[in-house]
């Protein structure tokens, strides 16, 4: 096995994060890898007045962005049948989950050749409340143009980045639990931003902002009537805070 594969490195993470989380053992029947399968699927925009995303992916390459004319446009590529993506809306709540597949997840030890790659877009017009755990692998959450109001983010194995910048018309809460690998979080100019930073193994790069107690904050707060507060609960890995536009 090359261990120097990029994708075995996700898929080894995966493995001792799951069995941590999990307690599964390593005897679970062996899957494998088939014929690479994308998806597309769209989620209509009904008249909810506000809704709530849950994504849930357990190793691969996460993207999450705006622009989507319907609640949710997807595109879901995989190559092992057992985790094929599920996705769900009733009630103002969207589901985006990998698939309760312990006995393949688990066993994906050796796939030296496994995709596992997620895009989604989301309506930018919607006030919306977003809970994203990420399991293990790369995330490039872009999410400014959002109307988000609440985000809760649990990170694993790999790095990920989290962008914030946009013209912000609301308040927004965040809190951001750490896992192993660097977490860049690139904030809006325009914005009060308050960072609070605490735990972890690695070193805090806050590029931008200046230390106000136990928070990194920017020169608009006193002058800014839109407030986003942050909590970054750190793991083991570096944080890098970017004020952009």
């Amino acid at each position: 096995m090359n261990t120097k594969n990029p994708k075995v490195i996700v898929v080894l993470a995966a493995v001792i994060t799951l069995l941590a989380t999990s307690g599964c053992a390593l005897t679970r029947p062996q899957v494998r890898v088939g014929e690479l399968q994308t998806r597309s699927e769209a989620v209509e925009l009904d008249d909810a007045k506000s809704v709530s995303v849950d994504i849930n992916m357990a190793a691969g390459k996460l993207d999450v962005g705006g622009g989507a004319n319907e609640l949710l446009q997807a595109k879901f590529s995989y190559n092992v049948a057992e985790l094929e993506p599920q996705v769900a809306y009733s009630g103002g709540t969207l589901i985006v989950r990998t698939p309760d597949a312990q006995a393949g997840v688990t066993s994906l030890w050796g796939l030296d050749d496994y995709r596992y790659e997620w895009d989604l877009h989301l309506n930018d017009k919607v006030p919306m409340a977003m809970r994203i755990e990420v399991g293990a692998g790369n995330a490039d959450l872009k999410l400014g143009s959002l109307s988000l109001t609440r985000l809760d983010l649990e990170t694993g194995v790999g790095p990920v980045t989290v962008d914030l910048t946009g013209n912000w018309q609301n308040d927004l809460d965040a809190n951001i639990s750490g896992g192993v690998g660097e977490l860049t979080l690139r904030l809006p100019r325009s914005a009060c931003v308050r960072v609070d930073t605490e735990g972890g193994i690695g070193k805090v790069d806050a590029q931008g902002l200046m230390k106000d107690g136990n928070e990194y904050v920017n020169d608009v707060c006193g002058e800014s009537e839109v407030t986003l507060r942050i909590d970054i609960s750190a793991g083991v890995g570096n944080i890098k805070l970017e004020v952009g536009e």
